[in-house]
């Protein structure tokens, strides 16, 4: 079993612990097995030793990629599909191949290409965490990245622009997402009742598309027309990335419990230490105050102490 395992990924946003949908797919699968992963925000892809993200460091071991991360966690006995049959695990890797082929372009698009989600949504939220002059740089080339991508699974004949396959994509999409929905039903995961791989791959696709403050929905609006898609998120959030009011996660709220532990002793200790010194003044001997001697002086001597307080020397 290694060591230490140490995940660099995107940061999180909108309710969501990461808003890049690969990074967030190994980080639920990780709560889902148990494996302990320490989490490690980056603030831009150069980062990485492999300029891949999500990214995951094990000793002198580097793996890049959802799926090849996922099954080195299996490897290290952290498995969420123990329970799974042979039928399960290839309806597993038929949803994730749909997934991949269906739903990861129309998202490419909907948060890269799309002018007024990238110009108003994306681009300023990394641009925002990534340094200048790099946050001029990535987010562009992030874009052209996903228009590449779209053309090289998508762009064949008729459909040689991005424009002309816009339409085609999102109605790919929509069609995966209805298929989804049948798939899960009324259950809370993808299998029954304890979540695998393919909820983890789900929530990481659907979560980001789903609390994105989009200014063009069309996507959007079809997934919140799936209302059991919409409960599976909300419920993965809440039982497995749960956070209460003040923000901290339940590992920090304990440090905060312990912090707030200290003060109260210390204000007991001044509180204590106070009332000890009011003790002793009580307890010390008090002398009345000294009266004042008049002294009166002579008519001649009031004239000249008047002039001279006049003076201004």
């Amino acid at each position: 079993m290694a060591s230490s395992m140490e995940l660099s990924c995107w940061g999180g946003d909108w309710g969501l612990p990461s808003v890049h949908a690969e990074c967030l797919v190994v980080m639920t699968y990780a709560r889902f097995s148990g494996a302990p992963l320490k989490i490690s925000v980056i603030d831009n892809a150069w980062n990485a030793p492999r300029g891949s993200i999500p990214l995951l460091i094990s000793d002198d071991i580097v793996i890049s990629q959802p799926a090849k991360i996922l099954n080195f966690l299996r490897k290290q006995k952290y498995n969420a599909d123990y329970e799974l049959s042979s039928k399960d695990g290839a309806d597993t890797l038929a949803y994730i191949a749909l997934l991949e082929e269906k739903l990861h372009p129309a998202m490419l698009y909907t948060f890269w290409i799309e002018a007024d989600n990238y110009y108003n949504v994306t681009k300023p939220w990394f641009a925002s965490r990534i340094p200048f002059p790099l946050s001029w740089y990535l987010p562009r080339k992030m874009s052209r990245d996903a228009v590449n991508r779209i053309l090289l699974t998508k762009g064949g004949p008729p459909l040689y622009s991005i424009t002309e396959i816009e339409v085609q994509i999102y109605r790919d999409a929509k069609e995966c997402l209805n298929l989804l929905s049948n798939r899960l039903g009324s259950s809370p995961f993808f299998f029954g009742n304890k979540p695998t791989t393919l909820d983890a791959f789900v929530f990481g696709f659907l979560a980001p598309l789903y609390k994105a403050p989009f200014l063009k929905v069309q996507l959007q609006e079809h997934l919140k027309q799936l209302p059991n898609l919409c409960h599976f998120c909300d419920d993965i959030l809440s039982c497995y990335f749960r956070r209460n009011f003040s923000g901290t996660s339940p590992e920090g709220q304990d440090t905060v419990d312990a912090n707030l532990q200290k003060l109260t002793q210390l204000v007991n200790k001044e509180s204590n230490l106070i009332e000890k010194m009011d003790d002793n003044l009580r307890k010390s001997p008090q002398h009345p105050p000294r009266k004042l001697t008049t002294v009166k002086l002579s008519t001649a001597e009031e004239g000249n102490n008047s002039l001279n307080r006049l003076s201004p020397l």
